[in-house]
């Protein structure tokens, strides 16, 4: 489900790794090629947390929140963007290439 949330969202896998905890739980990350996607569930809380860091236009998180909230049969599910980049003097943020 969460190799299928990423391809979702246009991202580039290029590597992962994922641990299941017992009696339940996963987490994992998938290596991008636009930088990386991490996912923690504790399901007797039924509680999951997803971090999608990515670099270009090219990649669309929302489109990996709208997957993961229909696969998992969320009620909820909330998405915090935070703007990431190196500040420049000339216009405050250096571009990702």
């Amino acid at each position: 489900m969460c190799r299928q949330a990423v391809l979702e969202s246009g991202a580039t896998i290029v590597g992962d790794r994922f641990h299941k905890f017992a009696p339940h739980g996963v987490s994992g990350v998938f290596l991008l090629a636009e930088s990386h996607f991490s996912f923690h569930s504790w399901p007797e809380y039924g509680y999951a947390a997803v971090d999608v860091f990515t670099c270009g236009e090219k990649v669309d998180p929302e489109k990996t929140r709208i997957y993961l909230k229909r696969e998992l049969k969320a009620r909820r599910a909330f998405i915090r963007r935070v703007k990431r980049g190196i500040p420049s003097e000339k216009n405050g943020v250096i571009p990702h290439k």
